[in-house]
């Protein structure tokens, strides 16, 4: 009974628009969330911190040729993660065949405290390989 009649009064101070934003409000608020480009950083390039607690197999969003000085033998990886201070990448395994390159990204907690934010922080990592790519696929390792 305390439930419905506790639901009812958010319904009725919802449609009475009690608790809106005004007008003037609303306008000032971006009309999506700020990226980082948008903020004048670029993804942060990351790099292994072995001995992570419990490092696991995170999927990346993109891996594209990255050049790095005159040498085209690395790739910038990209993934979601959570902010460095709680969560980093541990290591990158990297499997090379004459048709494809296999790149598995593993992370884990930095802290065993419990006391982290859960925002998403997009990452990258550069990853060297033996070879140049060429025409070889590149494919996440941890989708297998």
């Amino acid at each position: 009974m305390i439930i419905r009649r506790v639901a009812v009064a958010l319904t009725a101070a919802l449609a009475l628009g009690v608790g809106a934003v005004p007008a003037q409000a609303q306008a000032a608020r971006p009309a999506t969330a700020p990226s980082a480009a948008a903020s004048g950083a670029a993804d942060p390039i990351v790099t292994p911190q072995p001995g992570t607690i419990k490092p696991h197999k995170v999927r990346w969003t993109s891996a594209k040729p990255y050049k790095k000085g005159k040498k085209s033998r690395y790739l910038k990886v990209t993934w979601w993660s959570g902010p460095q201070e709680c969560t980093a990448l541990d290591h990158v395994k990297v499997k090379e065949t004459r048709k494809k390159v296999t790149v598995t990204l593993y992370e884990g907690s930095v802290r065993d405290n419990g006391m982290c934010i859960a925002i998403a922080v997009k990452k990258a990592t550069l990853v060297k390989l033996k070879s140049p790519l060429g025409t070889r696929r590149i494919v996440d390792g941890a989708k297998n």
